[in-house]
């Protein structure tokens, strides 16, 4: 099974390269989604969530109700060390969750799987995958996608960009970056000829 490891940052497009390569028969595992189940009510990272922040991130106030993500979220976002802490709490449930899907797949026999997480270098994923892929775009456009789509303030449109990893660190690991800032058909077209190109040769870096 040849697996993509596929990131980039927050409204750089990276759902727009997953329905791509899900049209031309890879299967993915959205590490957001994960995120999402191991926050739940009954995930496995609920409990220590509420513990370190408190009941102010519950939707009702107590325990057993639903994670508020936008309270979290303005939390983390503002404070590094407080992002970190969330981050050691949520990976560690993601990567068995993670994990258990990979092995399933190459069970079944699929051809090729991607991981799909914002976080996936942080998180070392890269070193069990064939090629790390990194969708870009410029700031001006994150900023204006976090707006336009997410319906986010600037405020904060721009904490969540800043909180973020440089997109310079990520296409330092990169074997292949996919420019996101022109139109859909340019976008296409590179994960197009990227994909097709699995098996032949070795991953290039260029878009």
């Amino acid at each position: 099974m040849y697996l993509i490891g596929l990131t980039g940052n927050i409204a750089c497009g990276k759902s727009t390269v997953v329905a791509m390569l899900r049209e031309l028969g890879a299967v993915v595992c959205d590490a957001d989604a994960v995120v999402h189940a191991v926050q739940a009510p009954d995930g496995a990272a609920y409990a220590p969530i509420v513990a370190a922040f408190g009941p102010k991130i519950l939707v009702a106030g107590r325990d057993g109700s639903p994670i508020d993500r936008a309270a979290l979220g303005r939390i983390v976002f503002s404070d590094p060390e407080k992002l970190r802490l969330l981050e050691s709490l949520v990976h560690p449930a993601v990567r068995t969750v993670m994990g258990e899907w990979l092995a399933a797949q190459q069970a079944a026999g699929v051809q090729v799987a991607v991981i799909d997480a914002i976080k996936l270098i942080e998180s070392g994923w890269p070193a069990l995958c064939d090629a790390v892929w990194v969708v870009t775009a410029p700031p001006a456009q994150q900023l204006a996608r976090l707006m336009g789509e997410r319906g986010m303030s600037a405020a904060d449109a721009e904490q969540r960009i800043a909180a973020q990893n440089s997109q310079a660190g990520k296409i330092a690991v990169a074997n292949v970056v996919i420019d996101n800032s022109g139109s859909l058909e340019q976008t296409q077209a590179q994960v197009m000829r990227h994909y097709h190109q699995i098996g032949r040769q070795p991953a290039t870096t260029d878009s």
